[in-house]
């Protein structure tokens, strides 16, 4: 049912665990209308992961030590040494998005505008089925009330909610001038470049903080509004990923490619794991 106007998306409770498929999709689309458009388009970024004990670092977080000079080191050796791909960068934060999207510890987070595309990642792995997941939730409308004056007045001039890579640029160009826009911890969710069709068919989006040592789990946990943390008990898993399945949301669509193909055929045809349950709870 559409919302009220100028309620928040969520009711102020940060966590919610869900009993079977149909409260999950209800608490996944809960929330969706948007009263300025009079349309269902929530503005809503979702991460799906297997485990619920899981936090939020990013993988230059879990690094350690000196994050600051590593993201700087290691972004600079990798322009250097990947110019000439075929990913054309213009920008920082198109260079940050290749890297983060081939695997460099960057403070980028994946997330996705896709509740289905989160429940993938929360389900791909059976050996994860024994232990419940996670979906987590956020309204970008609430955390860009945190932003800075001029990443502000940029959203606005360009009557969006979320960044690009180039609205990005036009503000800070690297990352000591984005880390210098104000001391007050803030995150920001932006498109990247269309690489490639996994980025596309992903329906991907980032997060990025001001500070490469920052969490965001422990910013949002401070924040809470707009933030909501579904919990997918461990029995449900694999009635999520077989109707998944049905709807065609798989590795060999969301990871276009021979690979995908590949991890997709060598889960689909695995045997049922074992102390699945043999009808929905």
């Amino acid at each position: 049912m559409p919302g009220s106007p100028g309620l928040p998306i969520f009711p102020p409770v940060f966590e919610h665990r869900v009993k079977n498929w149909v409260e999950l999709q209800d608490a996944l689309f809960a929330g969706s209308w948007n009263e300025s458009l009079q349309r269902f388009r929530p503005t809503l970024a979702f991460r799906g992961m297997p485990d619920s004990r899981h936090d939020l670092a990013t993988s230059l977080n879990r690094r350690g030590g000196n994050y600051s000079r590593q993201e700087h080191v290691m972004l600079r050796a990798f322009r250097k040494y990947a110019r000439g791909t075929s990913n054309p960068c213009e920008s920082l934060w198109d260079w940050l998005s290749l890297a983060q999207h081939h695997g460099l510890p960057t403070r980028l987070l994946d997330w996705t505008f896709s509740p289905y595309v989160a429940l993938h990642f929360l389900s791909e792995d059976p050996d994860l089925y024994g232990v419940d997941g996670v979906v987590w939730s956020v309204d970008y409308r609430e955390t860009n009330r945190l932003l800075p004056r001029p990443l502000k007045a940029q959203l606005q001039e360009e009557g969006a909610d979320v960044f690009s890579a180039e609205m990005l640029a036009s503000v800070a160009g690297d990352l000591a001038t984005f880390d210098r826009l104000t001391r007050h911890p803030f995150v920001l969710f932006f498109e990247p470049p269309s690489l490639d069709e996994r980025i596309v068919n992903q329906f991907a989006l980032f997060s990025v903080m001001n500070d490469a040592s920052a969490r965001l789990d422990t910013f949002l946990e401070k924040q809470k509004r707009g933030v909501r943390r579904l919990i997918v008990p461990a029995h449900l898993k694999q009635e999520v990923r077989d109707k998944l399945d049905q709807a065609n949301i798989t590795e060999r669509v969301l990871f276009p490619g021979l690979d995908g193909l590949s991890r997709w055929l060598r889960r689909y045809y695995n045997p049922r794991p074992p102390g699945a349950p043999d009808k929905p709870q």
